[in-house]
């Protein structure tokens, strides 16, 4: 391959539609031999997603570009607005926020590269397919399983 089709400005552009969420990949694994895979976020106001999860064999790194979006990560929320970022180590259980009243715009930065564009679309899909929400609720459980999340347990009842 030329040197030419390695180096390219957002070689791996897709966006994805997740809800009322806009993922936009701009790299992916397969551009950064496996190293980094980055996204970008969009996420309107009133919005909570994704399920609580964590992840052990990546770390994700979010760089506010615009609003805030709120990360609370091991039950600590952190404001995350523009020109501040929060990297989420392996195994700390995360999900995210945006209760700011206004569009929030993010960086989304994966190390080593192992969620990609596959998983979004899988989201997209189930999201799309007219289920009803338990059925919802599994088939993404499995899927986050399929991709390396690993779903929260609910919080304890007091």
């Amino acid at each position: 391959m030329h040197a030419e089709a390695l180096n390219r400005l957002n070689p791996s552009e897709e966006t994805i539609q997740v809800g009322p969420m806009t993922i936009t990949f701009l790299v992916t694994g397969d551009d950064s031999d496996g190293s980094v895979a980055i996204f970008e976020m969009l996420t309107p106001s009133d919005v909570q997603l994704p399920a609580p999860h964590s992840h052990d064999a990546y770390e994700e790194t979010i760089y506010g570009l615009e609003g805030v979006l709120t990360f609370t990560v091991d039950s600590t929320p952190h404001a995350i607005g523009p020109g501040q970022s929060l990297c989420i180590r392996r195994g700390q259980v995360h999900g995210f926020a945006n209760t700011s009243g206004a569009v929030s715009r993010s960086l989304a930065i994966v190390t080593p590269a192992l969620i990609g564009p596959e998983y979004f679309r899988g989201v997209a899909e189930i999201f799309s397919s007219g289920a009803a929400m338990p059925e919802i609720r599994t088939r993404l459980m499995e899927l986050m399983r399929d991709f390396g999340l690993t779903p929260a347990p609910p919080p304890a009842a007091s």
